[in-house]
C-alpha cells in the first residue's frame, strides 16, 4: 500500500473477474476519493490508479452522482463505454483472470484531501518506482 493512503479510513476493496456483474460486486461508496486496480495473479501488479470529485475555490466540493461507485462500473475507459463493459473486454484480451479494487474515500467530513492530488501522487510514486504509469493509465 501507498503511504500516503494509510490516513484514510473509509476505504474496502472488492475483487472482479469477467464472469461477474461489476455493479454488482463494487462497493465502493458514493462518496469522493481515489481508486487502485490490481492484475491478481501470483503477484499483484497495479494497473490502474483513477479519482472522483472536484474540490471547488470555496473549499466545497463537486461529486457526480454516485461518486466512487458510478465513477468504477460506469466510467469510460478503452472505448466510449463503462468499464462495467469494458473491463472484462480488456481482462480477456489481456488475459487477466482477476482484479482486486482498493478504493479510498479522500475528501469527507474527516479528511480534506483532494482525490486528483492524491491520484497524482500515487501515480508519482509508482513512476519513480517503475518509470512508466500503470498499464491500464493512458496519460495523467
Amino acid at each position: 500500500m501507498y503511504k500516503e493512503l494509510k490516513k484514510f479510513k473509509v476505504t474496502n476493496q472488492f475483487s472482479f473477474s469477467t464472469t461477474d456483474s461489476l455493479e454488482e460486486v463494487c462497493n465502493a461508496s458514493e462518496g469522493s476519493g481515489v481508486f487502485l486496480v490490481y492484475a491478481v495473479a501470483e503477484e499483484k501488479e497495479l494497473i490502474m490508479v483513477g479519482s472522483t470529485g472536484t474540490v471547488q475555490n470555496d473549499g466545497s466540493l463537486k461529486i457526480k452522482n454516485g461518486g466512487l461507485n458510478d465513477k468504477i462500473v460506469e466510467g469510460h475507459q478503452f472505448a466510449k463505454t463503462g468499464r462495467k463493459y469494458s473491463w472484462p473486454a480488456q481482462m480477456i484480451k489481456e488475459d487477466i483472470s482477476l482484479i482486486e479494487v482498493v478504493w479510498y474515500e479522500t475528501f469527507n467530513d474527516k479528511s480534506k484531501a483532494i482525490p486528483t492530488a492524491v491520484e497524482g501522487q500515487v501515480l508519482q510514486n509508482f513512476l519513480d518506482e517503475n518509470g512508466r504509469l500503470p498499464r491500464w493509465n493512458v496519460a495523467f
